[in-house]
């Protein structure tokens, strides 16, 4: 081999090295992603921020850490306050704070939902089923919910946020679905028939009040009229028409009587 083609070759794995030497100069950190620093074993505390950057070649990697809301389902067993055994099926919305992406990296292994957030949502929604009644947990879902959140967060910490829980089912037995069911049902129609009862003891009330009403008025006429009987020659006036009132006499077939208007003293005096 001649030194030309030594050289050429020298000159080959030079640029050879370069290129594999920039590469792992570099790294990139993905878009919602923060990057951790690994040199020969040693954890950088501060994390690195998206986008692109140099690092030193071969002794140093870089890790990258999702920090974007995730969602994850979690299934639940657990047992009501009257010792009845109910499933919950969840869905978790949470994310992994920026500041903590080293300390995850560092004193975590695996799955973040999985090491930190399942067992602690498990416990607090046993603890906080033991203290409902199974008809109070599947009527009061939003408190269910509420106070397993607030509990769940507390055992957390700060470590990770979780923003909302969604309980999509809570489900019983066959035999405590259909017995809550069934008292539902008994306390509708109770509901129902002391509507009923109500409305007609307020009718009869109406009723008692109208009745009240007329025979009081009856009372105030009869009172008047003996007081003053000219009123009923007034109305007598005020009501007539100006026709004559005809009478049939059961006596006299097929005539009629005719009635004769009291006179006043005026026609007296003609």
């Amino acid at each position: 081999m001649n030194a030309g083609t030594l050289r050429i070759a020298g000159i080959a794995i030079i640029l050879f090295a370069l290129v594999i030497g920039g590469s792992q100069s570099t790294y990139v950190v993905k878009p919602g992603f923060r990057g951790v620093q690994v040199t020969m074993g040693e954890v950088s505390p501060q994390f690195l921020k998206e986008g692109l950057g140099f690092k030193a070649p071969f002794v140093t990697r870089i890790v990258n850490i999702n920090v974007r809301q995730q969602t994850s389902e979690l299934v639940a067993d657990c047992y009501s306050s009257d010792l009845q055994q109910v499933k919950t099926q969840l869905k978790v919305l949470y994310r992994i704070p920026e500041t903590s992406a080293v300390s995850i990296f560092q004193d975590y292994w695996g799955d973040p939902f999985m090491t930190l957030i399942a067992p602690r949502l498990h416990e607090a929604l046993k603890e906080v089923t033991a203290l409902q009644s199974a008809e109070q947990i599947v009527q009061n879902r939003e408190v269910i919910k509420t106070k397993a959140l607030e509990l769940t967060r507390k055992k957390v910490g700060t470590i990770l946020e979780i923003n909302d829980l969604v309980v999509e089912d809570i489900s019983l037995t066959k035999q405590l679905e259909t017995a809550i069911e069934q008292k539902m049902v008994q306390q509708q129609e109770s509901a129902r028939a002391k509507y009923t009862q109500q409305k007609v003891e307020i009718e009869a009330q109406t009723a008692v009040i109208q009745a009240r009403g007329e025979a009081e008025a009856i009372r105030i006429r009869g009172e008047a009229l003996h007081k003053n009987p000219s009123i009923l020659e007034l109305q007598i006036v005020e009501k007539w028409k100006g026709k004559t009132p005809k009478v049939m006499d059961a006596d006299v077939k097929g005539s009629q009587m005719i009635l004769p208007l009291q006179t006043t003293k005026r026609e007296e005096k003609q």
